[in-house]
């Protein structure tokens, strides 16, 4: 439509149409002129001129309604006397006449008034005859249109007998005015019983007869369209002259062709509010529009749709009367209901599933989002309607739901509400249906698209599921779906690896949660055709056949059990397995998806058959199909890396441990239930052996991830089977004749054993596999023994678990024994004699096993034993054999039992028969029983070895780690300890001693007591050993065996300490980073089904190095004073009162005290031990701020390695961290603030730094007590108190204050109470310390803010004390911002400074006046409290920042944001407005006010409004200034005082403009007389121009009933000014044409708004019927507008013109309907008329096509910012 209005604008005001238009206006002007001339030489109609004149100024004394009467009595004098001289077709001063009759026809006047005012109407009307009220039509309709609806009862029939006699008689000459008329007289047919409806329906059919009836009817179309208070009346008025039409017959004939326009109005009234505009509406469309009505069928596509829509949504008023008539509109009016869908489906339903589609995937801005849903709703009510439609658009409906609610995920309750009463409304057979289908289309077409798959699984998720869904729809629908996937995979196995295959199982997984199992067992019962079908037809086929969807074409069937869905499914997905396992086997090039598909399977299967609670016989082969499943298991090989010396070669296999997983838990699920007949054979060896050989490849050290997993899985395959499968593999994996084949099986075996808990006995159930790896401890082969050791490090877990059961076979009841006393040389010896021979070799070997633990254990191994009852062993056999085996305490520890044993075994002896053959063995048992017991009581010596050797040793030690050679490092440790050991001094030795926790790599180590200490020199390659023996790599399985020797051997270098520790703890941290940068690795997302992950970072050696890092820090704090004693005995010092406490003293307090160790040492910043403190609060900062664990949204079989590796590490860390506090609390509070302000916050954990801080700290109180010391240390003049903390060199001031705020933040009510003491006192010393600013002081400020926020919420406040505390020094604090401010205003006009620091000061100072924008004032009066401090610090405020910024500029308002920010914080305290009125009345009254721009305006609005608000005075006192006299002296410039008038009338508007609506509406009638004061006496357009601008600010801010007082006089200037200008076109650069520019401007406004009083109006200024689209044949202009388009356009085009273009006056909306906007909004002054000429042609077309698409939005904001834009105009 826009096209075409567009184009006939451009046809019809082009060319010779212009010529021939202007030519006739200026004949009828010069006809006009002519006349005018006769009269004023007529002495008689000088009189008339003269009386009129008179009797028009006395108006001007009119006070009461009395004085109006006396008006018009004499001016209808003047006429009666006049009215002799009928020559006289003519009025003087008509247009002053005839507002002034207008303004007597006010509503608020008497009636009596408006008698009078009529009579003279009709006098007047009388003179001027027909052809005089023709060609002054504007003028006296203006008073005359508005009135009939406000008219009393007694004047309508006057007014009536008024239009009937000297208007109706005009015939064609109102059809410009037509539209206009009709509004004026439709308020008479409001009421039916109203004396007066008959003669204005015979007055509206008269009216109609003076034009075509379809021009009259369009012109009703518009007034329905523009005008809602009418449509009432516009539809009785219809509902009478409508004519009634069948559906063959056109209503175009009758109503013009312009269709869209009708159907607009009626659009218009079904969605008005009004309740009976709506059902007269539809009764019109039941009786002229019939939805089949060939107007319908004719009309644009986009016509209909608004119809449809505006019908439809009618029943969302829920009203019966209202549906009746719309169900009728849609289903015909056939009262059958085969009939009525058979026309819906003909006529209607296609248009409203359009509609209500394209609504719900485009919705519109005007409607909630839900609205198309809620009539989808309420049309389903009516099932002739519902049922039809459902069928159509349920599934777009959904389709739309899902792309809302994924759209808006946090905003859509509307829309799920409404969503979940649509899915429950919908009959779900017809849902269903619309659903699967398709769903099947999509798994049988390309598999690219997927879209109704997630439309269900959606669905399923979002929705609740009744009962009859889940117990007859979705069974049939998923063993369909399954049966649907079997056929197509049969037909092309490449389907297996498709994405669309695994949505499919992803759906099913999803659907299978809502059904319940009973529905599984058997399809539901039917009736009619289909009952037959339900034991016959396959899941797919039944499926089709319940729903009526067209099956594909499939191959007979051979199934057997059609009417049970489980078993159909089990069988689909035994089959689905199946072919994804062959797929596997075959190396599919998508492998991935595949694997994805071959778990879901699984999944789905498993939870299938964990649903049976009853045995069933399913019709399948499991040993065939687990044969292919095993298959597919062994070619998902685990990977598999070859390791050299130098380098890793390659990975040899890939696999995949997700599908292992999946894979090995189905099986064991299937075997262990018993319900599934037959089952799954795995218990058999050949089976096991797969199963278990492929977990083990999963224990290796680079598959860490999975091992918690797999560890899980073997116990699983044990406890399913009876026989010991799994044990016998284990053994037989670690006898393998090859060499890696078998430490990859200890490893493995290591693995479990550590990751299996102590209540599943692994040493009873794996007890061969143990005895095998205890035997490596006495192996010959050194690497077995490496082996065997390191599996005792690091997979022992407990010695308890290996103790059970080898001291449960020594107490065999077999072996027995008779106690005796025998006499050897004269002394009685208690003995025991063996009753029998029992298997001696056996019970050796279990011997030796024992004395190779507890060497191997020492320490630990003791410790353990002896502290333990062995009454609480898991064992019960155990216990019962100890119980009976003659143990006398019954509270024996396993070390009381494993010693008695042992004794029994020393003192018995064959019996002599037995004698013989037992002997040798025996001897051979009580040897190694001696060395057993002999490892257990005595610690053993170590000689002294010769220091030469050491050398050697650390050589060979350093070529071990670098060729890779493990298995002899751990001798050469002990053997290197030793040599340490005995070179030391004796007291170092036994201080060691007292620390050893009994885990260290020999324990066994004793001193000589009598060696004297003697001082020992490091060997200068030992270091680079140690560190090279941590770091290297390849040396990570004896990396526990270095840690415990340098923990137990580095504390004895005394002298050295430093220069060991540092290395040690720098290599330390690296490998922690190391390590955690792999856990990092391993944790990325992603890759579950990609290659598996190689990751060899566990818990254990976290734990480590941890454990290392920890000692090597707390020792090289431990030997500062040490270090520093020995120092003294080379180079004496004065060191008076330091105390040698040595090692043990400080050591033993380190590891045993809980209290802070205070040291009398002063540890320095520089120092070794400060760094190496530091670096290692860094390390573990870095580890407690990322290893926090979360669980991830998808499973993954990594995460219980990766949960136990996080959790575990992160404990020790923070045991590490609470340790080095508890010894040097503040250098590592420092330390992690530091660490804190260093490195970005983490998602994963944002307060890591403050929950560590709560942990360390035991108070909040504490915590601020340490902060306000650190800052109080780097503060100069605040801290007197000598410091023997080391000052963190990197820590600020700035850092500290940063993060006190953070964590005061943080701090609720009652803690923020306990800390305010020690904080107040920072307050005050950096109060106390100068008066001048300080860049602290700001910081200090800020951190008070929140903390005094945090106790005004508490009963604290109440403290008088507390508060006075606050307000002093919040307000000394505050005021130090204000004299910084001053302080830089002042440098910048004395001196200019450095850039440098000129610039950070500027930035300075914008934080400063930020924050005092932002929080300050928010607070001051929570703070401050009391008014008079408020005030005094706004006063200060305003002093010492608002008055610099302000001084000077060129552009007033154009302030700094913090500023502005901060006025406007100070305008929302009622008691601050003193303190900042001055300044702001000065702005106002600044004559550069309105040089700024519009966007530096704004802010200043809410400022503005409190100001006016809140001094009474200040708007009558700007009144005044608008109304003041012009001066009388004669030297004053005049131009000049018009400018400043203009300008007080300009901030009029501003004010005006700042307000609310209807804000100053009290004050309505004193600005009325002044702007009326000033078109009448002050002819200066440019203070006219600004009249106009404050017009258009009372139009948007005054509702539009308000103003009904001022339309005559508006109209009456409006119609002057452009009179005037088309008489005498004013020339290029006149300054009248910025006043012609302004009163367009304002007649543009109106056109936009289209006020209901104003469109009676506009007829006078624009075409406002279709003539302005259609013109008819010899139209000539008569509207203002047009006629001064014709004239200006004949002008000759000049040199002035700027091209001016006018935009459109629609803004459209992608989704909503168009908004009218002015068209000069971008025009800011004009120096031609002709810049004005598009304005002029176009505004009618563009105003009318405005009305037509809009349907009466108004961009408020578009006109909202043409008036800014024309008030702050730089002028």
């Amino acid at each position: 439509m826009s096209s075409a209005f567009q184009k006939v604008a451009s046809t019809q005001g082009a060319g010779t149409t212009v010529t021939k238009g202007s030519s006739m206006i200026s004949a009828r002007a010069s006809e006009r002129a002519a006349a005018q001339q006769a009269f004023a030489a007529d002495p008689k109609y000088k009189k008339f001129t003269q009386q009129v004149e008179k009797c028009l100024n006395s108006f001007d004394n009119v006070h009461e309604w009395a004085d109006c009467i006396a008006f018009l009595k004499q001016l209808l004098k003047v006429v009666d006397t006049f009215q002799s001289y009928m020559q006289f077709k003519e009025i003087p001063r008509k247009l002053i006449v005839a507002k002034r009759l207008s303004q007597c026809l006010n509503p608020a006047l008497p009636t009596g008034v408006h008698q009078r005012a009529l009579d003279v109407y009709l006098h007047i009307l009388s003179v001027l005859g027909p052809d005089g009220l023709l060609a002054d039509l504007p003028i006296w309709s203006s008073g005359l249109f508005p009135f009939f609806e406000y008219a009393a009862t007694s004047v309508k029939p006057t007014l009536l007998n008024l239009f009937d006699t000297h208007y109706l008689p005009l015939q064609a000459g109102l059809r410009p005015v037509m539209k206009s008329f009709i509004l004026a007289l439709l308020p008479g047919l409001e009421e039916e019983t109203s004396e007066f409806f008959d003669k204005v329906l015979n007055l509206l059919d008269r009216l109609s007869g003076t034009v075509s009836p379809s021009f009259f009817f369009q012109n009703t179309w518009l007034v329905m369209l523009t005008t809602p208070p009418a449509r009432g009346t516009s539809l009785n008025y219809l509902a009478r002259r409508l004519p009634r039409l069948s559906a063959d017959e056109d209503i175009s004939d009758v109503v013009g062709k312009d269709i869209g326009l009708m159907i607009r109005a009626f659009a218009a009234a079904l969605e008005d509010e009004n309740l009976l505009v709506r059902r007269g509406a539809l009764d019109l469309l039941l009786q002229s529009m019939r939805v089949d009505s060939t107007a319908v069928n004719k009309a644009q596509v986009e016509d209909r749709v608004i119809l449809m829509r505006a019908a439809t949504g009618v029943v969302l008023r829920r009203d019966l009367s209202l549906n009746r008539r719309l169900y009728t509109w849609l289903l015909g009016t056939d009262e059958k209901s085969d009939h009525q869908i058979e026309f819906l489906k003909t006529h209607a339903l296609d248009l409203v599933h359009s509609t209500l589609k394209n609504e719900m995937f485009s919705p519109s801005g005007e409607y909630s989002e839900s609205r198309p849903f809620k009539i989808f709703i309420s049309l389903l009510d009516k099932w002739e309607i519902g049922a039809a439609l459902s069928q159509v658009l349920v599934y777009d409906a959904f389709k739309a739901i899902k792309r809302l609610v994924d759209e808006h995920s946090e905003g859509s309750e509307d829309i799920t509400m409404t969503a979940s009463t649509l899915y429950e409304a919908v009959e779900p057979q017809i849902l269903w249906k619309q659903l699967l289908s398709p769903v099947f289309s999509e798994i049988v077409g390309n598999g690219q698209s997927i879209e109704a798959i997630r439309m269900v699984q959606f669905v399923l998720k979002t929705f609740a599921q009744d009962d009859e869904i889940q117990t007859i729809h979705l069974p049939i629908i998923f063993a369909a779906i399954l049966d649907l996937i079997d056929l197509q995979i049969q037909g092309d196995i490449l389907r297996a690896s498709s994405s669309l295959l695994k949505e499919t199982l992803l759906l099913q997984e999803e659907m299978l949660r809502h059904i319940p199992h009973s529905s599984l067992k058997q399809r539901p019962d039917l009736t009619g055709p289909i009952e037959a079908k339900r034991t016959t037809q396959r899941p797919y086929l039944f499926a089709c056949s319940f729903y009526g969807i067209d099956p594909i074409a499939i191959p007979p069937s051979s199934y057997a059990s059609f009417a049970i869905p489980f078993v159909s499914a089990f069988e689909n997905l035994v089959t689905l397995t199946r072919n994804c396992a062959e797929a596997l086997t075959a190396s599919s090039p998508d492998v991935v998806i595949l694997r994805e598909v071959y778990s879901l399977s699984f999944l789905l299967l498993d939870r299938l058959a964990g649903r049976l609670n009853t045995s069933v016989t399913l019709p399948w082969d499991p040993s065939a199909w687990l044969q292919v499943i095993l298959s597919a298991l062994e070619h998902e090989a685990c990977t598999s890396i070859i390791h050299t010396h130098f380098r890793t070669l390659t990975k040899l296999q890939l696999g995949n441990f997700t599908t292992v997983d999946r894979t090995v838990s189905v099986l064991v699920a299937l075997y262990q239930n018993t319900n599934v007949v037959p089952q799954p054979p795995i218990n058999d060896r050949p089976t096991m052996y797969k199963m278990v050989i492929k977990l083990l490849k999963y224990l290796r050290p680079e598959c860490a991830v999975y091992h918690v997993r797999a560890v899980n899985l073997i116990w699983s395959l044990e406890a399913a089977t009876t026989q010991p499968h799994v044990e016998s593999i284990l053994a037989q994996t670690m006898t393998s004749p090859e060499s890696r084949n078998v430490h990859e099986a200890y490893e493995a075996f290591g693995v479990l054993w550590r990751l299996t808990e102590d209540n599943l006995l692994p040493g009873f159930r794996f007890k061969v596999p143990m005895m095998i790896v205890l035997d490596t401890l006495k192996s010959e082969d050194p690497s077995r023994r490496r082996i065997g050791e390191t599996w005792m490090r690091c997979s022992l877990k407990s010695y308890l678990r290996v103790l059970d059961p080898i001291l449960y076979e020594l107490l065999d009841p077999s072996v027995r024994r008779i106690p005796s006393a025998v006499k050897v040389h004269g002394r009685e010896l208690q003995v025991f004699f063996y009753e029998r021979p029992f298997d001696q070799r056996y019970t050796n070997h279990l011997l030796d096993l024992l004395l190779s633990i507890i060497r191997f254990g020492g320490q630990g191994f003791a410790k353990t034993a002896r502290s333990t009852p062995i009454r609480r062993s898991h064992h019960t056999g155990l216990v019962q054999r100890v119980e009976s085996g003659a143990i006398p305490d019954p509270d024996a520890s396993y070390l009381d039992a494993l010693v008695e044993i042992v004794i029994r075994f020393i003192q018995s002896e064959p019996n002599q028969p037995w004698a013989p053959t037992m002997l040798p063995n025996n001897a051979t048992i009580q040897s190694t029983a001696v060395d057993l017991l002999q490892a257990i009581v005595a610690r053993g010596d170590i000689d002294g070895v010769a220091d030469g050797i050491e050398a050697v040793i650390v050589g060979k030690l350093y070529f071990c780690v670098h060729s890779e050679r493990l298995d002899l490092q751990n001798k050469l440790l002990h053997l290197l300890h030793s040599l340490i050991s005995a070179s030391t001094s004796h007291e170092a030795g036994r201080q060691m001693m007292q620390r050893q926790d009994g885990s260290g790599p020999s324990s066994t180590i004793d001193h000589d007591n009598d060696q004297e200490p003697r001082r020992y020199s490091v060997n200068s390659l030992l270091i680079q050993a140690l560190v090279d023996g941590i770091a290297v790599r390849t040396n990570r399985p004896v990396l526990q065996h270095w840690l415990d020797f340098i923990l137990m051997a580095v504390p004895q270098f005394q002298p050295a300490l430093q220069a060991v520790v540092t290395p040690l703890n720098d290599c330390l941290c690296r490998q922690l980073i190391v390590s955690l940068t792999d856990i990092h690795a391993a944790s990325s997302q992603g890759h579950e089904f990609t290659q598996d992950l190689a990751s060899s970072a566990t818990d254990a050696e976290m734990i480590m190095l941890l454990n290392g890092l920890e000692r090597m820090i707390l020792l090289s704090l431990a030997y500062t004073s040490e270090l520093s004693e020995t120092e003294d005995d080379y180079a004496p010092q004065d060191k008076a009162g330091t105390e040698n406490s040595g090692l043990l003293g400080y050591v033993s307090n380190v590891f045993g005290s809980e209290s802070v160790q205070q040291s009398d040492e002063v540890l320095t910043a520089r120092s070794p031990a400060y760094r190496a403190l530091d670096e290692g609060i860094r390390v573990l900062y870095s580890i407690w701020r990322t290893l926090l664990w979360t669980d991830p949204a998808t499973w993954s079989s990594r995460d219980e390695s990766l949960s136990l590796v996080y959790n575990r590490t992160r404990i020790r860390c923070r045991r590490v961290l609470e340790h080095l506090f508890r010894t040097q609390a503040v250098e590592v509070f420092e330390s992690v603030v530091d660490c804190w302000s260093r490195i970005p916050d983490s998602k994963i954990a944002p307060d890591a730094a403050f929950e560590l801080v709560d942990v360390l700290v035991s108070s909040a109180q504490n915590a601020v007590h340490m902060i306000c010391e650190s800052i109080s240390s780097r503060i100069s003049g605040i801290s007197e108190k000598s410091r023997k903390q080391a000052l963190n060199p990197n820590l600020t001031d700035a850092v500290l204050f940063k993060f006190l705020e953070r964590y005061l933040r943080r701090l609720e009510g009652p803690i923020a109470i306990q800390v305010w003491g020690r904080f107040l006192q920072l307050i005050k010393d950096i109060v106390g310390s100068t008066r001048d600013f300080k860049a602290h002081n700001f910081a200090a400020l800020s951190c008070l803010t929140v903390l005094a926020e945090k106790i005004s919420q508490t009963t604290a406040m109440e403290d008088r004390r507390v508060r006075k505390e606050l307000q002093d020094n919040f307000g000394k604090l505050l005021d130090s911002m204000d004299i910084k401010n001053d302080e830089k205003q002042d440098a910048s006009t004395l001196v200019p400074p450095d850039s440098a620091k000129s610039g950070a000061s500027t930035e300075l100072i914008s934080q400063i006046n930020d924050f005092v924008a932002s929080s300050v004032l928010p607070n001051l009066r929570k703070f401050l409290i009391d008014n008079d401090k408020i005030l005094s610090a706004c006063n200060n405020i305003v002093y010492y920042v608002v008055n610099p910024a302000m001084r000077g500029r060129t552009k007033p308002m154009d302030l700094d944001p913090p500023v502005l920010a901060i006025l406007q914080g100070m305008a929302k305290f009622s008691s601050a407005i003193k303190a900042w009125k001055t300044p702001v009345t000065e702005l106002l009254n600044d004559t550069r006010l309105f040089n700024c721009t519009t966007s530096a305006a704004e802010p200043w609005k809410p400022v503005i409004k409190v100001l006016f608000d809140a001094d009474k005075s200040a708007f009558p006192e700007l009144l005044s200034k608008v109304a003041t006299a012009p001066s009388a002296n004669i030297f004053t410039n005049r131009e000049y005082e018009m400018l400043l008038r203009s300008l007080n009338v300009r901030r009029l508007s501003l004010i005006l403009f700042t307000g609310d609506k209807n804000h100053f509406l009290t004050q309505l009638p004193t600005i009325q007389e002044k702007l009326v004061d000033i078109f009448k006496n002050v002819t200066a357009p440019i203070v006219q121009c600004e009249v106009f601008l404050c017009i258009r600010v009372l139009l948007c801010r005054l509702s539009a009933h308000n103003m009904t007082s001022f339309w005559p006089v508006l109209f009456t200037e409006l119609y002057r000014i452009f009179e005037q200008a088309m008489a005498a076109l004013p020339s290029d650069g006149s300054e009248d044409l910025q006043l012609i520019l302004a009163a367009s401007k304002c007649l543009d406004l109106l056109l936009v708004l289209q006020t209901e009083e104003f469109q009676i109006h506009q007829w006078i200024f624009v075409t406002d019927t279709v003539d302005a689209i259609y013109r008819p044949d010899n139209w000539f202009p008569e509207a203002m507008m047009d006629q001064f388009a014709e004239i200006a356009g004949a002008l000759p085009v000049g040199d002035g013109t700027n091209g001016v273009t006018t935009p459109n006056m629609i803004t459209t909306f992608v989704d909503q309907r168009p908004l009218r906007r002015p068209m000069l909004n971008s025009i800011r002054q004009i120096e031609s008329i002709r810049d004005l000429i598009p304005f002029f042609s176009n505004v009618s077309i563009t105003s009318y096509e405005s009305v037509y698409a809009s349907g009466g939005n108004v961009d408020w904001e578009a006109v909202e910012r043409g008036i800014v834009d024309d008030m702050f105009d730089g002028r």
